[in-house]
């Protein structure tokens, strides 16, 4: 018998969504607010970091990466999440479904590993300060952004790519508020082996892997810490990780949490939609302000434009006046 009569690929999936939960569309509204404070906060550190050139720095690369992703991830998943439930159009064509996939899980890895690079760079700074600007340096960040982007571009392509060898001879209602990858290719009749695999892999590279990292950076800054003898050194130093901890915890922790308690427990989907859809968005909400926008160098670099544009309009204004004057 040809194996190829009994493969099917549906033309079309369902997201279920929510099931019986009253008054879901202020959910909704409220992840509309989100995804526009979300690009209204990483747009005004985006520009601002792209027009002043005292922040065109290393540390201030990482950061706009961050931003970027945080932008991108939010535009990737949340106006097609609303189109999806707002609006009632849960049928999604399968090769749409299959890019939604890879630029909101692309976007995801991205974070995760521009995380790593944070904790690098704080490592440097505190463990080899003398070194900083040789080691910190503006080339160096380029190489370590642009690996991360293909290196994770090639990894996704090639487990959204998996999806293709599936047959889908029952349901295709998946279980989730997007097309996530482990609802989806479960919905499979025929062997799913390797995409479980590539899930797992994932799942150590993206999940385990930077955390472990972050964790012997900060084991390494702690001890580097410890044989400082000024008090006030010790927090001056911790006060410039803080900031990033935060960050550490408000990805991985609902991340981690949610993935785990999939294979160990059973989860209500409505929980599960509702922790997934805050662990995605929530992030790129607060990322810019516990960051960025709250410390003093970025606070300087705002005021700074205001100041100058507010001096070009003023300008502006006089000569436009005395043009009139002398006509």
């Amino acid at each position: 018998m040809n194996p190829n009569a009994t493969f099917i690929r549906p033309a079309k999936f369902c997201l279920s969504g929510f099931s019986d939960v009253p008054h879901v569309k202020y959910f909704y509204v409220f992840l509309c607010f989100v995804y526009i404070m979300t690009v209204l906060g990483n747009g005004l550190l985006l520009s601002v970091i792209y027009l002043v050139k005292t922040l065109h720095t290393p540390k201030y690369m990482i950061v706009f990466n961050l931003a970027l992703t945080d932008l991108c991830g939010s535009t990737a998943l949340i106006p097609k999440l609303l189109d999806t439930f707002l609006f009632d159009n849960r049928y999604i064509v399968y090769e749409a479904c299959l890019s939604y996939m890879f630029f909101v899980w692309l976007f995801t890895f991205v974070q995760s590993w521009t995380l790593v690079i944070m904790a690098y760079d704080r490592f440097i700074a505190i463990c080899f300060p003398l070194r900083y600007y040789n080691i910190v340096t503006k080339p160096a960040i380029a190489v370590m952004l642009l690996f991360t982007w293909f290196f994770l571009s090639i990894l996704i392509a090639c487990v959204v790519g998996l999806l293709d060898r599936l047959s889908f001879c029952g349901s295709v209602v998946i279980q989730s508020f997007f097309c996530d990858h482990g609802p989806v290719y479960r919905l499979a009749c025929n062997d799913n082996s390797l995409n479980y695999m590539m899930a797992v892999l994932v799942f150590f590279v993206i999940f385990c892997i930077p955390p472990v990292l972050i964790a012997l950076t900060y084991i390494c800054i702690t001890i580097a810490l410890s044989r400082i003898a000024s008090k006030q050194e010790q927090v001056r130093a911790l006060k410039t990780c803080t900031s990033h901890l935060f960050l550490v915890a408000l990805f991985f922790l609902p991340l981690l949490g949610t993935n785990l308690a999939v294979p160990i427990s059973y989860n209500h989907p409505n929980s599960r939609i509702i922790n997934s859809t805050l662990t995605h968005t929530i992030p790129a909400l607060l990322n810019p302000i516990i960051y960025s926008l709250k410390t003093e160098e970025v606070l300087k670099s705002i005021k700074k434009l205001y100041t100058n544009n507010g001096i070009s309009s003023i300008t502006l204004s006089k000569k436009v006046t005395s043009l009139s004057q002398l006509q």
